[in-house]
């Protein structure tokens, strides 16, 4: 690939602009700058350093590449930018393009690393940063054609810090990104209280879900138990709600008021805010790190004053119904759960799950069994009785799946743990192999599920074991699938995709012999200044249309009995706590639906029931130009 060499702009001052041109015409579209050229005194080995600090202006928050071709091959990582459209300084960590990062319990907080004015997510391209000498920018499939200009690039040994480099605010004081315009974006409170007051002389009209109580279908009804289990009826798998009924899990992830508009580090990023929220009287979620301020919980106040919370909480629950969600599905706060209005899922948070271990535990640890069981105790004293709760999830996307060699290695090179014994142990007696030490990862994973799912069901023997989220079905092996089927009432997964993959469900079903739940899934484009979610559409429209599409392909598998869309609320605009700012929402930060996915989730949850049963086909239109997050093809164009 050519170095760019022609796209300079000069800026009064004398400092040059380069400026690469981004094609949507293009299934991948960026260019390489000489460094040289940017920074004639920069080092071609970076070795002795230890940040890379870029100056750069972005017209999209649309995720983009950024790497450097090397002696060895070119290494790179992927950023997104909390403020398009305006210059920007942000200090990369070298080690993000040099090494496999290091080990968490899940693939989020594997991959995803903030900054205070982006983050970052980790690839695979990675080595020594040797005989550097350019730069390149590219997108996979940019939404519009864009530019990305930059006009620095240094090295650090210790970190300077991000900056925002504007003169005015990149934030208002509704939460809204002061650079985007958008048909919905509003410009007062007055205009925004009269959508509020609009949107609450909206009827609601639930007749067409038939939905029972606790949110099963009045069609079918079979023996009821009090609470939720799982049944095969002709070939189908379904939920059997407490009444009887069967249930069908439509569910959305994090429902909790006042999503969208956290700040974590205000202090590192004053500048890029027109005026911040009291912090000490509007909390944020836990979602978003506990602590900051909130635009969210500050536009809630604006709407139903002293009473917010309360109100909040009930205008989710007639939101629900509107909609036709009978889920409140993970990471959601429990405070709207012990409403007791709709079924609920609870996440027992990795128990016993070690960062080090990538989220594996050492049950050979003397000490496991009774602090498992004090963990879970105390986890599920609230629920015990409880009919509308479906059930637990024990964990979430483990990081040592297909990575068990190296897993092994960094449990033989660590601390001296009961798990690297019994590791060196194994060894001894069946040689050390990859095959063996696979097997040992397999081994304690599988004595791991059957003391957890023991505990649990001695503790509450009357709500389901839903298993791990794992990131895809595709990735989880024969050997995985068998030990799952031994120990879960339902097998879970993420599946962030265009729809999910049939044959994969069909022939984890038949090794698991369990009914399938999705976790998580969602779509999102660029036109409110965050970055697109995993799969990226191209307006707000498509969202609805990838919505219906999705959702409706996914309950024609006879095995798939649950779902929750990820998530209630947009991720807060400048980051949170790991720095996803995704546009993944059903509701935005000034407490409004999108029109569009929200219209389309009411359509597909009418028709979910036939769509199960048979009796009638999926929607078929497919979303323009959807687009996931994995690299595609490795072109320059």
């Amino acid at each position: 690939m050519a170095l760019l060499a022609s796209a300079i702009a000069f800026v009064s001052c004398g400092e040059k602009i380069f400026t690469i041109k981004l094609s949507s015409s293009k299934e991948m579209s960026g260019s390489k700058i000489a460094l040289k050229a940017i920074n004639p005194d920069l080092p071609e080995d970076w070795k002795d350093y230890n940040y890379v600090v870029i100056e750069y202006r972005i017209s999209t928050s649309q995720r983009f590449q950024l790497g450097f071709t090397t002696t060895g091959g070119y290494r790179e990582a992927r950023v997104m930018c909390y403020v398009p459209k305006a210059w920007n300084k942000l200090a990369i960590p070298l080690k993000y393009f040099t090494q496999l990062p290091d080990p968490e319990s899940d693939l989020a907080a594997t991959y995803n690393h903030p900054r205070y004015m982006g983050w970052i997510n980790l690839l695979s391209r990675i080595g020594p940063l040797q005989g550097v000498d350019s730069i390149g920018i590219r997108m996979r499939r940019p939404i519009g054609d864009q530019t990305f200009e930059i006009r620095k690039v240094e090295l650090a040994v210790e970190d300077p810090g991000d900056s925002y480099l504007e003169d005015k605010p990149a934030i208002d004081s509704l939460g809204q990104n002061i650079f985007m315009d958008y048909p919905e974006k509003v410009a007062s409170l007055s205009e925004l209280r009269q959508q509020w007051n609009e949107e609450d002389a909206q009827p609601i009209d639930t007749a067409v879900f038939r939905y029972s109580e606790f949110g099963g279908y009045r069609d079918h009804k079979v023996t009821a138990t009090g609470f939720f289990r799982v049944e095969k009826i002709d070939g189908k798998w379904w939920f059997v709600d407490p009444d009887g009924y069967l249930f069908l899990s439509v569910g959305v992830d994090c429902v909790s008021p006042g999503g969208g508009g956290s700040v974590r580090d205000y202090e590192k990023r004053p500048s890029m805010f027109q005026a911040m929220p009291p912090g000490d009287i509007f909390p944020v979620s836990r979602r978003s790190g506990g602590k900051g301020y909130s635009f969210g919980t500050w536009n809630l106040y604006r709407r139903y004053g002293e009473d917010y919370i309360d109100e909040a909480r009930q205008m989710i629950i007639r939101r629900m119904d509107k909609w036709g969600f009978n889920t409140i599905a993970n990471w959601s706060d429990p405070a709207v759960m012990s409403m007791n209005k709709k079924a609920f899922v609870v996440s027992l948070d990795n128990v016993g799950a070690e960062p080090e271990l990538m989220g594996l535990a050492d049950i050979y640890d003397p000490r496991f069994e009774s602090s498992a069981k004090e963990f879970i105790s105390g986890q599920v004293s609230n629920y015990l009785g409880n009919p509308w709760l479906i059930g637990y999830f024990i964990g979430n996307e483990p990081a040592w799946l297909d990575h068990e060699a190296r897993l092994s290695q960094m449990i033989l090179e660590g601390s001296n743990k009961p798990i690297k014994n019994a590791l060196k142990s194994w060894l001894e007696e069946n040689g050390d192999t990859e095959h063996s030490r696979k097997q040992f990862i397999f081994k304690t994973f599988d004595a791991y599920l059957s003391e957890v799912n023991e505990i649990l069901k001695s503790v509450d023997k009357d709500h389901l074991n839903l298993g791990i989220r794992f990131g895809n079905i595709s990735d989880v092996g024969d050997d995985v699938l068998a030990i799952c089927g031994k120990h879960f009432d339902v097998f879970s997964f993420n599946c962030y995709a265009l729809k999910p993959d049939y044959d994969a469900m069909g022939h984890a079903e038949n090794i698991l012999n369990l009914p399938l739940m999705i976790g998580e899934y969602h779509f999102g484009t660029v036109d409110r200044g965050m970055a697109q979610s995993l799969w990226q559409v191209e307006s707000q429209e498509q969202r609805g249309v990838a919505y219906r599409y999705y959702t409706e392909h996914a309950y024609s598998h006879p095995a798939l009995i649950g779902t929750g869309y990820f998530q209630w609320c947009d991720q807060d605009i400048t980051g949170r706590f790991d720095g996803e700012n995704y546009n993944c929402g059903l509701i935005d930060v000034t407490d409004r639906p999108y029109k569009k996915i929200v219209e389309a989730a009411k359509a597909t949850s009418g028709r979910l029931y036939k769509i199960h049963s048979g009796e009638v086909s999926p929607f078929s239109e497919e979303p323009v130009n959807a687009r996931g997050h994995e690299l595609g093809p490795d072109i320059w164009e």
